[in-house]
């Protein structure tokens, strides 16, 4: 029986929602105040080239990084390839890469007289130039995947162990089991990954512009100086392509069934036989292109800083301020990653159990803001706050820093959080209302025992994007408050490549050790 949802929850979803329409808000009134001329950028040709080239890189980079972490997933949860807890802690790491670094260091090691020509040269084999469509393909596959895989690992940690069990007790193979019983129960997560593996490509600027591969963004940072109309036009046609594709994703994912009940326990693994060490073998192999292969560049350039012992140019070396940089990074994802997984549950509650064009219009604009480029969001936050006397105050403090942060991640942790009110089952929330328990107690007995993986795992992906987001943090974050981010972007500007090397590590080191403590732990506990 369909209930209404209650008044509380939808008065806290609009407030929450009026959040989310600040960045839209601010491109359509710099739209009507610089006056671009729409019909001009429409009718021209060089527009819908781009606007083609973007859709072809990120429908591209989505089915592969689809199918790279929704089976990486698999193996790592549900099979029994070696060294799994060594393998979902590294699994996630590249989505802490700044898509500019990762870039820099793989284009660095693909370049004649590069680490990686220096190792294949004696065998002969040379190298392409990672250079156009093919080079961002890769490289944003490389470092995306993770939006699929940990939403998918976190729902596969809870599925019903019953049905695969059966499925194998009746004669089916691994592989029948995985198309007939387990992908259906996770198509879901993985669209909801795949969706934003397409709204950061299409809002990517740091690879696409190292690779010249010319797309909406690049038109945005290429006019913003020289020509804000053209350049806020663009990035509302890109805010309108991304509510359009919000908006088929959920019609599509609303023909799925309910998802299963979550249970307790680990489920029998999948033996792979003969298969387990090849498996292992290729797992590797995998990784060691998505992150030795970039590490192995940072750390190239990090050793020559330590061996030339030069104070300045591009080998200069220090460490002063790095422990400063690690506090700071640390302080600010981990309190971010709680504050966005706790403002966006309220839409992801009213659009799971309760839908409609309300719940649906919020769930957008969560959704789909995510694919403004991160500049966009931070210019609106500034522009909103200081036209607003009363939050005049909040300009470059963390408050202010942290809220950026929800408004450009909200759409990370909503799609897991979403998935994440859909495994409560309706009728141990039934039975709790009619033995009259209240809503409170319903909320934290129950529902947030249950839901607490999906939310983990929301929480997981906010928490590695923060660490790595720039724009927010160089025009909002208080004065000499620098985390690992800026202090990357600092050494890069200065051409201190061996500096940027050796942050870079400590921020993948960092990653590391939040992975493994925040996500990986907690939910091996609660299994």
């Amino acid at each position: 029986m369909r209930r209404r949802p209650p008044k509380a929850l939808v008065a806290v979803s609009g407030a929450v929602g009026l959040l989310f329409i600040a960045p839209f808000a601010y491109v359509v009134t710099q739209n009507l105040r610089l006056g671009a001329d729409f019909g001009e950028i429409l009718t021209d040709g060089d527009t819908w080239a781009t606007l083609r080239r973007s859709f072809s890189l990120a429908i591209f980079v989505s089915v592969s990084a689809a199918v790279i972490g929704t089976g990486l997933a698999w193996t790592v949860v549900r099979t029994d390839v070696p060294f799994k807890k060594l393998l979902a802690v590294i699994a996630p790491l590249p989505l802490v890469f700044p898509s500019f670094v990762g870039a820099t260091a793989l284009i660095s090691g693909f370049a004649t007289g590069g680490l990686l020509e220096q190792i294949v040269e004696p065998a002969g084999i040379s190298l392409p130039e990672l250079r156009g469509f093919r080079a961002a393909w890769f490289v944003l596959t490389l470092f995306t995947y993770p939006y699929v895989y940990l939403p998918v690992a976190a729902r596969l940690r809870h599925l019903p162990r019953s049905f695969e069990e059966s499925g194998r007790i009746l004669g089916r193979s691994p592989a029948e089991v995985f198309g007939t019983i387990v992908w259906p129960q996770i198509r879901t997560a993985t669209s909801a990954g795949a969706l934003l593996v397409f709204l950061y490509t299409i809002s990517d600027f740091g690879a696409v512009e190292l690779l010249r591969y010319d797309t909406f963004t690049r038109k945005i940072y290429a006019n913003q100086l020289a020509d804000r109309g053209t350049a806020m036009a663009f990035s509302l046609m890109l805010g309108i392509i991304a509510l359009a594709v919000v908006a088929a994703e959920r019609s599509l994912i609303r023909r799925d069934p309910p998802a299963p009940v979550a249970t307790k326990g680990r489920s029998m693994p999948i033996a792979l036989r003969a298969w387990r060490w090849p498996t292992f073998a290729a797992i590797v192999a995998f990784f060691a292109i998505a992150i030795v292969g970039p590490v192995a560049s940072l750390a190239h350039w990090t050793i020559r800083g330590v061996n030339a012992t030069r104070s300045t140019g591009s080998l200069a070396l220090s460490s002063h301020g790095l422990f400063d940089a690690i506090t700071n990074t640390v302080l600010i994802s981990s309190v971010a990653a709680i504050v966005t997984v706790a403002v966006v549950l309220p839409i992801a509650y009213l659009s799971s159990r309760h839908t409609g064009r309300f719940s649906d219009v919020a769930h957008g604009l969560v959704v789909a803001g995510f694919a403004l480029p991160g500049l966009v969001t931070a210019l609106a936050i500034v522009f909103w706050v200081l036209r607003t006397d009363a939050l005049i105050g909040l300009y470059q403090t963390l408050p202010l820093l942290i809220l950026a942060y929800v408004v450009h991640f909200g759409a990370q942790a909503s799609g897991a959080a979403r998935l994440a009110v859909n495994t409560i089952p309706r009728p141990l929330e039934d039975a709790a209302r009619m033995l009259g328990a209240p809503r409170t107690r319903r909320f934290f007995t129950i529902e947030l025992p249950i839901m607490i993986p999906g939310l983990i795992a929301a929480g997981g992906l906010v928490l590695l994007s923060t660490m790595k987001e720039l724009p927010a943090t160089l025009l909002l974050s208080p004065t000499g408050f620098d985390t690992l981010a800026t202090e990357i972007w600092a050494s890069m500007d200065a051409v201190s490549y061996a500096q940027a090397g050796l942050e870079s590590m400590a921020l993948l080191a960092v990653s590391a050790v939040l992975t493994w403590t925040l996500v990986i732990r907690v939910a091996d506990r609660l299994d």
